[in-house]
């Protein structure tokens, strides 16, 4: 079944490439308007260029959402030019693979910024408009490696990304009572140009532990985000949806 979003007004950060202009790009399909919010305009334009042909409106907004003010703003733009937000999408994030002994406070900072600072804030700036939604929904994307660690990742990431989980089960607990959803889906090695850092090898190595043996694509993540922003995910809040071939069974 498709799960229409007709007339709702959706917001993706990280959208504009990878598995964010994926996620973008789906939900359009599905009747929503899409705020595009990124760093790099001629991207932006690809994936709302692809929007417009899906017969959906698109915006690109550029923002760096590792600042707190820019998040703000973001918000804000987003909810003028769409008028209001339905659909929060956090997919906005840095992979480094940075061996434990390597890791700088620089390149620490610098991902939690953006992988988890920025997903709060956006959250926190959104939410005078998700407020005022009749279907508010909240989608994070984390990662295989929040909820087991990763093989091949730095630990800069793996903090991030499982720290993500963390913040969307304390802010489902918090705003269930205002009907607003939060999830979290958590995708395993994809491939995307972030996901194709990996030499050949080491992407044959986390081939191997996919019992269903191969990688991830964009859009294996974008149909479960779409799911969780659907009216018929409603019930559901506080919720881990792990997309990885199987590689986390708990």
């Amino acid at each position: 079944m498709n799960f229409s979003l007709e007339g709702k007004k959706a917001v993706v950060t990280g959208a504009t490439s990878g598995i964010g202009s994926e996620i973008a790009v789906m939900l359009a399909e599905q009747g929503a308007s899409v705020g595009i919010i990124g760093r790099d305009r001629a991207r932006g334009n690809n994936v709302a260029e692809q929007i417009l042909a899906a017969g959906s409106r698109a915006y690109v907004l550029l923002h760096d959402v590792s600042d707190e003010k820019e998040c703000k703003k973001a918000a804000d733009e987003a909810a003028e030019i769409l008028g209001g937000i339905d659909i929060l999408v956090n997919c906005a994030g840095i992979l480094t693979k940075t061996k434990i002994d390597d890791i700088t406070r620089e390149e620490w900072d610098s991902v939690l910024s953006t992988n988890l600072t920025g997903s709060f804030f956006i959250i926190q700036s959104c939410l005078p408009y998700l407020r005022k939604s009749t279907q508010a929904r909240i989608i994070n994307v984390s990662s295989n490696a929040g909820r087991m660690g990763g093989y091949e990742n730095s630990q800069s990431y793996t903090a991030s990304k499982g720290g993500m989980i963390a913040i969307t089960m304390g802010i489902a607990r918090q705003l269930a009572c205002e009907n607003i959803t939060v999830n979290v889906v958590c995708p395993g090695t994809t491939m995307t140009s972030m996901g194709n850092q990996y030499s050949e090898e080491t992407l044959n190595r986390l081939t191997g532990r996919i019992p269903l043996g191969r990688l991830g694509s964009p859009r294996d993540t974008a149909a479960a985000v779409c799911f969780f922003a659907s009216r018929e995910a409603g019930f559901i809040t506080g919720a881990i949806l792990d997309i990885n071939g199987g590689m986390y069974m708990g």
